[in-house]
């Protein structure tokens, strides 16, 4: 099975609608890793689009924030105005749908969590000696997570635990075999990278075979539909310098 693995969507349709016509034909199955709201204007879009597909969902922080499942009080003053937007956005059905996503899945030689395994919704995984200290942490030999926007894998290179990042080869097949790995696909709606365009995997399920994919989209477009709903400037400007 070919599955599309995409995060971070965070309620940006052009960058979501972009990256399922990229991937068009190469996929059987979709496993997105969480916030599919949160920043961007269109959560109730993204979640309807996302609803059509063959999927399966995490819930992500931004998730739970548009829930009241976090307090927002931790939140910087422009994802708490993003958050009190979505929430008085979503419509009851998508309400309802974010409730009701889980925060981990194992599936064969997969986990699968938002954040991390140690902490599913909030932990950030920025560097191996995080990493190294979440492997412990699941039993497979693949964990995939988003949450830091940011494309990466880390290996785990010995029983010591030493671990290192390894930097994405768009395009380029990995054979993930035999390996103790942590794999971020990248965030499909806000990258921070300082790479604006939208980032996705597919994943050859019993292969256990990946593969980092990039693609530009309008951003323009996002941008200008933010404008419209009073978002805050910076939450605009970033997006088209990808951070």
């Amino acid at each position: 099975m070919r599955v599309l693995i995409i995060s971070d969507i965070h309620a940006n349709l052009p960058a979501f609608e972009t990256v399922l016509e990229h991937a068009q034909g190469d996929w059987d199955y979709a496993w997105c890793l969480g916030d599919v709201v949160g920043y961007g204007p269109n959560p109730n879009e993204c979640c309807d689009l996302l609803k059509t597909l063959p999927h399966l969902c995490l819930a992500g922080n931004h998730d739970w924030a548009a829930l009241n499942r976090l307090d927002i009080r931790t939140f910087n003053a422009d994802a708490r105005k993003a958050v009190t937007w979505t929430q008085e956005t979503l419509t009851p059905e998508n309400t309802d749908y974010l409730a009701a996503l889980p925060t981990t899945f194992v599936l064969g030689q997969y986990t699968l969590v938002h954040a991390s395994p140690r902490e599913p919704i909030w932990e950030y995984i920025l560097d191996p000696l995080i990493a190294a200290l979440n492997f412990t942490q699941f039993e497979t030999p693949v964990c995939l997570v988003g949450h830091t926007h940011t494309p990466v894998i880390y290996q785990r290179l010995n029983e010591r635990g030493d671990t290192e990042a390894i930097p994405p080869a768009y395009g380029e097949p990995k054979d993930l075999s035999n390996q103790r790995l942590i794999i971020n696909p990248g965030s499909v709606g806000q990258p921070r990278d300082n790479n604006p365009d939208a980032a996705y995997a597919i994943l050859h399920v019993e292969d256990m075979v990946f593969e980092h994919r990039r693609v530009p989209y309008p951003v323009e477009k996002t941008q200008e539909m933010m404008r419209a709903v009073d978002m805050p400037d910076r939450l605009v400007t970033r997006l088209k310098h990808g951070w």
